[in-house]
């Protein structure tokens, strides 16, 4: 395991009534690529409680690599309520210690080795862990091989038009979901052009590297300069949907690492997240057939 893929952001506690699961979609990611064969590092904060410890075990468990620095605020959690369809509402508790995040000199040494990074907007709510998050993607060598995946998972109002701008500007892979582009339409006054067109816009206007857009069951694109794959999404028993789109940005960012076309790892992707959706909670282990594809 020779390439070193990040996760950075909230690491937390998903809680659906009386169960706890381990969630964030930064550590949703770093468990996925980990499954992958790939060295993945869960990179957050926790607090000094029981929530943390728990969240340590997991991770040790499931042979997932972590800085995980404990800080003097209460480990995350998320209060998720999930509809007849399937889809989760969220209840996301303020003032967490991933809200703080540190940049230590072994987080800095990580980013020097890391491949691939993928960060969002949530943790950047808080501008300390903001302020990590921009470190760490500075830190990494500028050598044209390493792909910054943002993420934008927009949660509640927890973000804003500058703190986009600048994760776009610093990111050369957007993946992004239908409705969080409509969000993004209006804030950047794109709303009178076609999804293809918007997504070519944002292609063009960031000098990004690649767009993906999943639109729930009606389908997913992946955007290049050159090509534009579209897959229909595979009819399945919905358990939940959380984590969902965090295995479809793992497997797909481990298939293109592993060698594999756009369009192979594109419909990797879309059967890696089908099969999410039909297990509780975000961080299922994944079948071996899926694993050897």
């Amino acid at each position: 395991m020779s390439d070193i893929i990040v996760g950075l952001g909230e690491a937390l506690w998903d809680v659906f009534g009386d169960i706890r699961k381990l969630g964030g979609a930064p550590a949703n990611f770093a468990y996925h690529v980990s499954q992958f064969n790939f060295d993945g590092y869960a990179v957050s904060a926790i607090g000094n409680d029981e929530l943390g410890d728990e969240i340590l075990n997991v991770f040790n468990e499931k042979k997932v690599n972590y800085i995980l620095p404990r800080t003097d605020y209460p480990t995350g959690t998320v209060m998720i309520v999930v509809d007849n369809n399937g889809v989760p509402s969220y209840d996301i508790k303020t003032n967490a210690a991933w809200d703080y995040i540190p940049f230590t000199d072994e987080l800095e040494q990580l980013a020097n080795k890391t491949k691939v990074v993928c960060f969002g907007s949530l943790a950047q709510r808080n501008k300390h862990s903001r302020a990590t998050i921009i470190k760490f993607l500075d830190a990494m060598p500028n050598d044209g091989t390493r792909l910054k995946i943002f993420d934008i998972n927009l949660r509640l109002d927890y973000y804003t038009k500058e703190i986009i701008e600048e994760s776009l500007k610093r990111c050369n892979i957007l993946k992004i979901n239908d409705e969080e582009l409509e969000i993004i339409n209006k804030m950047f006054q794109l709303e009178y052009i076609e999804i293809q067109e918007q997504c070519k816009k944002l292609l063009d206007d960031y000098k990004l590297d690649m767009v993906i857009l999943t639109c729930g069951t009606q389908g997913s694109y992946v955007f290049t300069q050159d090509i534009v794959s579209f897959k229909e999404t595979p009819k399945v028993k919905v358990a939940d949907t959380v984590g969902a789109g965090d295995s479809f940005t793992a497997s797909f960012c481990a298939s293109v690492l592993k060698g594999k076309s756009i369009a192979e790892a594109h419909e990797i992707a879309v059967t890696v997240s089908a099969y999410v959706c039909t297990q509780d909670g975000a961080m299922p282990k994944l079948p071996d057939h899926l694993l050897n594809r």
